[in-house]
């Protein structure tokens, strides 16, 4: 029988426990039991579960936290990272040690400031197709919001990440598509199966099979993009040759993709990265780069549906900004939409995208006054982090002012971290915000969102990503001119 262990103490360190059954805790769902567990031992420092056959040390406290994410050694990802590694590889995602180290100072430069503001021509580009679908739903009945956001932000990713316009808005059945999301369900529900873990055994159930069938699409279309992009440079460089570098190529100058620098990049003794080595690049882009954002986007929009007030302040800032103009954004604007990046990040504290994340401990350390050996899983449970009510008053509310600069002195470093902390934190963390903050723009500029849920009606489940499972449903109302609000 599988069981879930619960207590303050670890190992050697005796005195309190808690048991439930297993088959409870998938019944009631394995993210709402954490919930429960992180609320019910909030005074705890920190307690143990298994999970099948692995013992996880579940963090909840900044100052436990602290140990774990500033470490320059425990960047290990956990056991459970292993099935991403099929889709994935060893890229920056799932790597550890020296190689990790190699790949992270490699791809860096490419997430330079300047490389990004030239990424926020496509966010407006799928800012205004998305626009237009939503328009459809103006003055009409409550819809889910949450499919439109996330094929948004597919279209996004796949065109800054491979250069390729998939078209997922116009085409949502696309081979492609399905296959990316099928795959991020399956290795969720194995991640929580431990009767799933052996390959052997997996590939005897369908699940096992499905996922070798999407493997294979996913590997595909990413092998595919990178050879016609190989093919393009060549071509480049053969046009310059025969022009003998005299003229510049006709036309504009063309959009960079993330595949265009790792095509290009090298490591410290002038190495470039394989083929295989820039596809786990591009698929853990690919993987990790939409769900995340769109889910922060939905949410968002979902809390200011809910909070008049606050998404008026939105609309005044927006105002002053864009006037009634529909013209695109721009950094100097994401610049000024101060308050509109309290939204965002207040969304993140009550939603963050990734609900939990975990780590192997290299050696051993001492977390909240107990001994924990090397080896060890750890898990952040990000989602309870950010609720600690001695940080944060009354932590279920959304206050955008949580944000004010002013406010935020003197907070510990590591009690909010949704793009994790520390040397492995999230390299992506700027194009996301950017990303964020110009659709909401582009979204708020245009509507009036009203929330239609209440919150014990959204059936939050923290798998890979923390999402609604009943969706984001919204009414939509055309906005007045801007300033006559």
């Amino acid at each position: 029988m599988l069981q879930c262990f619960e207590t303050s103490c670890l190992f050697n360190n005796p005195p309190f426990f808690l048991k439930k059954n297993l088959i409870c805790l998938f019944i009631s769902g394995f993210f709402k039991q954490l919930q429960v567990y992180t609320e019910e031992f909030r005074s705890w420092p920190l307690f143990k579960l298994w999970i099948g056959p692995l013992p996880v040390m579940v963090l909840y406290h900044p100052e436990c936290v602290e140990v774990i994410l500033s470490s320059s050694k425990h960047i290990e990802k956990s056991y459970l990272y292993k099935f991403l590694h099929p889709w994935l590889g060893t890229g920056l995602l799932t790597s550890t040690g020296d190689k990790w180290r190699s790949r992270r100072k490699m791809i860096t430069p490419t997430f330079h400031f300047s490389i990004l503001t030239d990424f926020l021509d496509v966010m407006n580009e799928q800012g205004g197709i998305l626009l237009e679908k939503l328009e459809k739903h103006v003055d009409k009945e409550p819809f889910d919001v949450f499919l439109d956001i996330t094929l948004c932000a597919l279209d996004i990713i796949c065109e800054t990440a491979m250069g390729k316009n998939i078209g997922a808005q116009e085409n949502k059945d696309s081979e492609y598509v399905r296959a990316i999301y099928r795959m991020s369900d399956l290795i969720q529900q194995r991640q929580k199966s431990p009767w799933l873990w052996p390959n052997l055994v997996y590939m005897l159930f369908k699940e096992g099979r499905e996922h070798e069938r999407n493997l294979k699409i996913l590997h595909n279309f990413t092998d595919t993009v990178i050879a016609e992009k190989v093919a393009e440079l060549e071509n480049s460089k053969q046009m310059k040759r025969d022009t003998d570098g005299n003229c510049e190529e006709s036309g504009s100058k063309k959009r960079k993709a993330f595949l265009d620098m790792l095509l290009s990049a090298t490591d410290d003794g002038g190495n470039k990265l394989s083929y295989r080595d820039i596809r786990e690049e591009v698929d853990t882009f690919m993987f990790e780069g939409h769900d995340t954002t769109a889910a922060a986007l939905n949410w968002a929009l979902y809390l200011l549906g809910h909070n008049p007030e606050a998404q008026k302040k939105v609309h005044r800032e927006l105002d002053e900004v864009f006037g009634d103009t529909e013209r695109p954004v721009t950094v100097d604007d994401l610049k000024k939409l101060r308050y509109l990046e309290c939204v965002v990040k207040e969304a993140l504290r009550l939603f963050p995208s990734v609900p939990l994340f975990a780590r192997a401990l290299r050696e051993d350390c001492c977390i909240g006054g107990y001994q924990v050996p090397k080896g060890t899983n750890v898990l952040v449970i990000t989602y309870a982090l950010h609720r600690d009510p001695e940080i944060f008053p009354d932590p279920e509310e959304f206050r955008p002012e949580r944000f004010f600069p002013e406010n935020c002195k003197g907070r510990h470093p590591y009690v909010y971290v949704p793009f994790s902390a520390g040397p492995r934190n999230c390299i992506g963390q700027r194009f996301a915000q950017m990303e964020e903050k110009t659709l909401l723009a582009l979204i708020l500029r245009r509507f009036w969102v009203d929330s239609c849920q209440k919150p014990e009606e959204l059936g939050i489940t923290g798998d890979l990503i923390l999402r609604p499972s009943n969706g984001i449903w919204i009414k939509l109302k055309r906005r007045p001119h801007a300033g006559s609000e």
